[in-house]
């Protein structure tokens, strides 16, 4: 049975760097990866695009692109968006036997203690970390920056290709091989500073997209339709 990634996030908005994170987890397990926008982040503030057209921009990023689909099932449920109630719900649907993989960020492996819930994470789906050009993710490195997660995750770690063995319960590392600059809050403001080269970090479709919505600028958004 194949794997479900799944790669939840703010996307506000998505950039060519959350696309190369989809890609290689994708590649690198050869199977299908869903994008979920949280509707309300509970641990970033709120978020400049609202919740619809930040998935619109996931939208027009991913059109074309294989392996890739938007999942707006966040979106659709009131409350603070814990990544354990999604994985609840995508555990009921998918039954007990499917490998299910949450990815995330280094920085968000070394924070996951703070998360609601996390331990019980692990009991629905692996948990996969990109691990950047020149950082490294290990049991020490973890040991000495997140002690309770990496107690938690001692006897977790597996090789990459084993997430697909069985239904949850790993950790692994997924290195990405091109140190990527782009960040969500240095978009947000090569944007509103009217710096041209902001859009070399989106798809063209979102750049426009941006244009024709004025997002992230001092000008109101355009109230037109999505």
């Amino acid at each position: 049975m194949a794997a479900m990634i799944c790669y939840g996030g703010t996307f506000d908005p998505v950039h060519n760097g959350h696309l190369a994170v989809a890609r290689a987890a994708r590649d690198a397990m050869q199977a299908r990866v869903r994008l979920l926008p949280a509707a309300d982040p509970p641990h970033k503030g709120p978020t400049q695009a609202d919740a619809q057209q930040r998935a619109r921009m996931l939208d027009l990023a991913t059109a074309g692109e294989t392996g890739l689909k938007v999942d707006r099932r966040e979106l659709h449920r009131a409350g603070p968006s814990y990544t354990i109630d999604t994985l609840l719900e995508l555990r009921a649907q998918s039954g007990g036997l499917q490998p299910i993989i949450w990815l995330v960020g280094g920085d968000s492996l070394q924070q996951l203690h703070t998360w609601h819930r996390w331990r019980e994470l692990f009991t629905q789906a692996h948990i996969l970390a990109v691990q950047r050009p020149g950082a490294h993710i290990d049991p020490d490195m973890l040991g000495q920056v997140a002690p309770e997660v990496a107690a938690e995750a001692a006897a977790r770690w597996r090789p990459l290709a084993e997430l697909a063995h069985s239904p949850a319960g790993g950790l692994a590392v997924l290195p990405l091989q091109e140190l990527r600059p782009e960040s969500s809050t240095a978009l947000r403001r090569r944007i509103a500073a009217r710096d041209p080269g902001w859009r070399d970090w989106v798809p063209p479709s979102v750049a426009s997209y941006i244009d024709r919505h004025r997002l992230y600028s001092t000008a109101a958004p355009d109230s037109g339709s999505l």
